[in-house]
């Protein structure tokens, strides 16, 4: 059966960032599928946990700051203790930040390519080795249309940087490991709605340029991200590796 496809039973998945927004989004759909899932961010989210073990996902929780360079070896060597082999990992801990470039500060744009670029290489670097040793695994990392397109109203040049090169980061692992049975892709979310958006939908100057910039003329939902991460971390996509797939309602088609 084609659905068969879909189920990640006896898979296991870490997803960084998974405590909220896009990212506990993907666990979801991840845990719906059967995967027994580790859930890593800086600050721990019991009701998100709760949420998780009460819908009756096998879960874990590890405390993790991306913004450590040390964290993310550490992080797979937690998660292989955890649960003995990484299936699937899901770069989706980042940070968004905005400002004119002129004034925006060394440690602020330290900090975001830290966070937003940085923790993503050392994590897949990582990760590589044991998926190697299994003969196999998924990688899928959080990139944006901002990767892609210059946001207005609002300026954030090292942002869109971060996730223009989370794009080809993506697509270089996946051509250097496609032979080992790696599969390597991203998603580019348009406007979701979650935390992090809040206070852009918020604000009466930037929303209605960014609704009126989507042609479906609504945010997306972590669902929509989460039913999409599903299928890129499942067989049903075994012959997809290399991709960005975007998921914004239309946008960058205008």
């Amino acid at each position: 059966m084609i659905f068969d496809l879909f189920r990640l039973d006896g898979k296991s998945a870490l997803v960084t960032g998974g405590t909220r927004g896009i990212g506990l989004g993907i666990a979801k759909a991840l845990g719906d599928a059967g995967a027994r899932l580790v859930i890593a961010s800086r600050q721990e989210n019991q009701a998100a946990l709760t949420e998780l073990r009460d819908a009756g996902y096998n879960v874990d929780y590890i405390n993790a700051d991306m913004s450590d360079p040390d964290a993310p070896a550490k992080l797979i060597a937690d998660t292989l203790a955890l649960v003995g082999r990484l299936d699937i990992l899901v770069n989706n801990a980042g940070v968004a930040q905005h400002g004119d470039t002129e004034t925006f500060s060394t440690d602020t744009y330290r900090r975001l390519m830290s966070i937003n670029l940085d923790s993503v290489f050392y994590t897949c670097r990582a990760a590589l080795t044991p998926m190697r040793q299994q003969k196999g695994g998924v990688i899928l990392n959080i990139g944006s249309i901002s990767g892609y397109i210059s946001n207005i109203p609002q300026r954030q040049a090292a942002y869109n940087a971060s996730k223009a090169a989370v794009h080809m980061l993506t697509k270089s692992l996946a051509s250097d490991y496609a032979e080992e049975n790696i599969r390597v892709n991203a998603i580019a979310p348009g406007y979701i709605s979650t935390a992090m958006t809040a206070g852009g939908f918020a604000n009466e100057e930037w929303a209605p340029i960014w609704t009126d910039m989507t042609p479906m003329r609504r945010p997306g939902t972590p669902q929509d991200i989460g039913a999409a991460a599903l299928y890129l971390c499942s067989d049903a996509s075994s012959y997809v590796t290399g991709e960005v797939l975007v998921i914004d309602g239309g946008y960058t088609t205008r």
